[in-house]
């Protein structure tokens, strides 16, 4: 059986075991609900009043202890939580990523844009029971100093909805089912509370309510991502030819970091690769962005493919390496070569089928707002720093045509070792045969 059937039998397989946990778990839920209902008073403040009053001192104690502290809200308790009426929902979440050690919070470094959101869903008391509990699930695991202005999760939060609202993936109640995925009246402002307490590198631009099947990893059909560089002398007919080269599905395991422990199939599909220019300038260089879109991504793939294609724009390569790197069979160890940095590389949307996020008039406004305080900040620090360049190193006359040569023919370039004379990474088989010979000296330990 090919290997791609393989992958997609046991992905579909994955998707309706997480569909029926997600359904059993819900219905223990609700049982559990009504089993407490005698027992359990929960105040009728309204969920606005109570995201209001989050970060007021009332919900300290004074003889809150540390262990109380630690790791969850004071005053946060999530076995009252887990008898709230709730929603599984997906986030469409913007984030600038360069104080953010990466999305995922496994990685046990702080901060992360995740634990920031987890945070925020506790001060708000919309997380329902814990990160597992929630039936987490994320679309793109980006990297340290990466950013997004699409990415997207989902999750259980909590619903002013009566009763707990469950969409199947085939409704036999197709008014049950309507109600449950357009928003109901009244419903909390997803958008507008948890903006309220992010901090402010973090957005969130939208949200919608999906069906309990859904998984914001592999419900997703395609992601995209931009990449921005300047684009002074380089040849970008040069980078063009070479970046359509990718589009198709191809095995990129040399333009990643290979997991040769997790990842097992490097064939992914490129849909579409475009270079444009962007409306900014300094100093007369522009500003330019490659915009790869794909199925799904191997870890550093993309700033592996830039950093190849700049080696091209800058002359050191020809296009024909794409041709050759992609070749496993002629080239199956990797070359040594460094990636493209991670600040300008951003994850820009994540498409899935049917999802049109809400976004309310009042929270939408806020946003406009503070993303626009937020340019006109970056603007005031770019101004600094530049008035510092020009005061270290004020543009005399004669200075613009120096400048030229400095960074044209009459720089000494520095010396390139083509790709191909490189020393190599290890191929994916013997990282292979490393691992079993590992795992069998410890089994016979």
């Amino acid at each position: 059986m090919d290997v791609t059937t393989v992958v997609d039998s046991l992905r579909h397989r994955v998707q309706e075991l997480e569909a029926l946990n997600a359904k059993l778990s819900s219905q223990l839920a609700v049982c559990h609900c009504h089993q407490q209902q005698d027992k359990t008073e929960v105040s009728s403040v309204s969920s606005d009043n109570l995201v209001e009053k989050s970060g007021k001192s009332s919900f300290q104690s004074k003889n809150t202890t540390k262990e109380k502290l630690k790791g969850k809200l004071p005053g946060y308790d999530t076995r009252i939580m887990n008898h709230h009426s709730k929603r599984y929902v997906a986030l469409k979440v913007m984030y600038f990523g360069q104080r953010f050690y990466g999305f995922a919070a496994e990685a046990q470094m702080d901060p992360t844009i995740e634990s920031e959101i987890f945070k925020a869903l506790e001060k708000t008391r919309l997380l329902i029971g814990d990160k597992k509990e929630s039936h987490y699930s994320r679309c793109g695991r980006t990297d340290k100093g990466v950013s997004a202005v699409g990415q997207v999760i989902a999750l259980y939060l909590r619903s002013n909805l009566k009763e707990a609202c469950e969409i199947s993936e085939d409704p036999s109640n197709q008014e049950q089912y309507d109600a449950c995925l357009f928003p109901s009246e009244g419903e909390i402002d997803y958008v507008r509370v948890l903006n309220r307490v992010l901090p402010d590198d973090i957005r969130v631009f939208g949200w919608y309510p999906v069906p309990l099947g859904f998984s914001a990893r592999f419900s997703c059909l395609s992601r995209e991502y931009y990449y921005l560089f300047w684009g002074e002398n380089l040849n970008f007919l040069a980078m063009e030819t070479a970046g359509r080269k990718f589009v198709g599905e191809h095995d990129f395991r040399n333009f990643c970091k290979m997991d040769a422990l997790n990842v097992h199939n490097y064939r992914r599909k490129i849909t579409s690769f475009a270079m444009s220019p962007c409306d900014v300038r300094f100093e007369g260089n522009q500003l330019w962005a490659f915009k790869i879109k794909g199925s799904a991504f191997l870890w550093h793939q993309v700033r592996c493919m830039v950093a190849v294609l700049l080696l091209i724009g800058q002359g050191h390569e020809s296009p024909d390496v794409i041709d050759a790197l992609l070749d496993t069979d002629r080239i199956p160890r990797k070359p040594q070569y460094g990636m493209a940095p991670e600040i300008p590389l951003v994850l820009q949307s994540c498409e899935f089928e049917g999802l049109k996020f809400i976004c309310s008039s009042d929270a939408r406004q806020a946003l406009r707002i503070h993303l626009a305080h937020e340019c006109r900040n970056y603007h005031l620090q770019a101004a600094i720093f530049n008035e510092a360049l020009q005061c270290c190193f004020p543009v005399e006359k004669g200075a613009e045509d120096q400048r030229s040569l400095d960074n044209g023919t009459m720089k000494k370039k520095s010396s390139h070792v083509p790709l191909m004379s490189r020393p190599t990474e290890p191929s994916y088989e013997e990282r292979r045969a490393k691992l079993n010979t590992r795992a069998c000296r410890l089994k016979s330990l």
